[in-house]
């Protein structure tokens, strides 16, 4: 049995020494990770990590009872590190492309021999590096490093969306092309990974369904740079204007709503009032648009625009709907009367989205408990337990989008006995007012003739006296002026 065992690990030392020597790629300034081979039981060996062969120069190692040392020659120094038996180097150098040797030894080390791993070259690059603008071309390439006599490895590049393309890309620069873009080298079915950043200035994509709002809930219409860009990024690609227009209906002229003015400090111009207001501080890259309610007259499309000196432009539209309660016949009824109420947008939903209905508590209707409500509703008598305020929500699976309100008002229905009582007290009111009138003018008539008697006095200094005396009375005004009259007709 022992015979075997040291066959078997004889096979496995002659394996490992002469067989199939391991390549990793890395890029320069990157981070290199040195693996030992899969399956390696290095934990009872005396693990050293040497340059070129295994009489090279020792850069790191590691003792069986876990003690880890790393070379201090000046070229490497702080660049090396032992994580599990891997050798870590840092900050790869155009002089570190070159061969690195494991070994592992000790009496009580399975494996007494050492693995060749060489450490080759992958060279990415982009042109141009600085942020492009929708419809700069854009260049990658990837080269890799051959080792001598060994065939070319494979090279293709992924896209930031993970679709496969050639060796070398050249395109013109869409947003979809904004990210990381990954070299992938294939070498004895063996992959090797290198990532590039791709910046291209764009806003986020503009939501797919509509914004919905109504008069009972908040707007926003989103507009906003991707969350990398900065606005000294914007500045840099030479942005000539920017501004928000409003397109109520298709084949209408657009309205422009804000400009902003590119000098500091950057603010909103509002060209057109239609209460909405931009939000503070575009600098910070969010040139979305908001206002507390919604407004029927909301429903269209919004253009948001970027528009830059070589003619590239940047647009986001947003298209609002703003949902409503369509009370028939009105708002007002008479108890008894049939009430149509409809929620909706002006066009049938999309299939993805529903309504709920929220009547008031005592309403006839009160028990509606499913989860998805007809968007029309039909009450054939209304009664006054159906007045109040009805809501109406939009739906998409879970989450509500907005909701609409609307206030009815149903009076009690008036019977014949009512309506004959009615009558009857306002003949009655009238024939008071009338009453009242009469008298009002014959007593109006009796004063006015009582004045043209005192006027036929002939004595103007008695009637005056007479006058005094009656003034200091405490009588009501009409007896002072019988008690007159009589002494100036005595005088006459």
């Amino acid at each position: 049995m022992r015979n075997v065992i040291q066959s078997v690990v004889l096979l496995l030392t002659t394996l490992m020494s002469t067989g199939a020597v391991e390549v990793i790629y890395a890029q320069v300034g990157e981070t290199a990770t040195l693996k030992p081979p899969v399956g390696t039981n290095l934990q009872e060996c005396y693990v050293s990590w040497r340059l070129d062969n295994k009489e090279g120069h020792e850069l790191a190692g590691r003792n069986p009872f876990g003690k880890k040392t790393t070379t201090t020659s000046e070229a490497w120094n702080g660049r090396l590190s032992l994580s599990k038996d891997s050798l870590i180097i840092k900050d790869i150098r155009p002089e570190d492309f070159r061969t690195f040797v494991l070994e592992g030894t000790g009496d009580k080390c399975l494996l007494a021999a050492y693995v060749d791993i060489k450490l080759l070259k992958l060279t990415v690059s982009v042109n141009p590096l600085s942020p492009l603008l929708p419809g700069d071309e854009l260049s990658l390439s990837c080269d890799a490093q051959t080792l001598q006599g060994k065939k070319s490895p494979k090279i293709h590049w992924l896209n930031p969306s993970g679709g496969k393309t050639e060796k070398l890309v050249t395109v013109r620069a869409t947003i979809q092309d904004n990210g990381h873009w990954t070299c992938v080298v294939t070498n004895d079915s063996k992959e090797n990974k290198a990532k590039v950043s791709v910046t291209v200035l764009g806003l986020y994509p503009a939501p797919l369904h509509p914004q919905y709002t109504s008069r009972s809930g908040p707007l926003t219409i989103p507009c906003s740079l991707l969350a990398h860009i900065s606005w000294e990024q914007i500045k840099a690609k030479d942005i000539q204007e920017v501004h928000w227009h409003f397109v109520p209906e298709a084949g209408l002229s657009p309205q422009r709503l804000f400009s902003l003015s590119l000098e500091d400090p950057v603010t909103w111009k509002a060209d057109q009032d239609r209460g909405l207001q931009p939000v503070p501080n575009p600098k910070k890259g969010n040139l979305s648009l908001t206002r507390n309610r919604g407004r029927e007259d909301d429903k269209g499309d919004y253009v948001c625009t970027l528009a830059f000196k070589n003619g590239a432009t940047l647009n986001s539209t947003v298209r609002v709907e703003v949902l409503q309660i369509i009370s028939s016949p009105g708002t007002e009824l008479i108890s008894g009367q049939q009430l149509n109420l409809t929620c909706g947008t002006g066009h049938p939903l999309p299939s993805d989205l529903h309504v709920k209905w929220v009547p008031p508590k005592q309403s006839s209707l009160s028990s509606l408990t499913s989860d998805r409500h007809p968007a029309h509703l039909t009450i054939p008598e209304v009664g006054t337990g159906d007045g109040g305020k009805w809501r109406c929500e939009l739906w998409q699976s879970n989450a509500q989008l907005t909701s609409a309100e609307i206030t009815l008002k149903i009076e009690p229905k008036i019977s014949v006995w009512m309506l004959v009582v009615i009558c009857s007290v306002t003949a009655i009111v009238i024939l008071l007012l009338i009453l009242v009138f009469i008298l009002y003018r014959r007593r109006k008539q009796k004063m006015t003739l009582l004045r043209r008697r005192l006027c036929q006095c002939k004595t103007y200094v008695t009637t005056i006296s007479w006058t005094h005396e009656i003034t200091q009375d405490t009588h009501s005004q009409s007896s002072a002026l019988k008690l007159l009259a009589t002494r100036c007709f005595v005088e006459k």
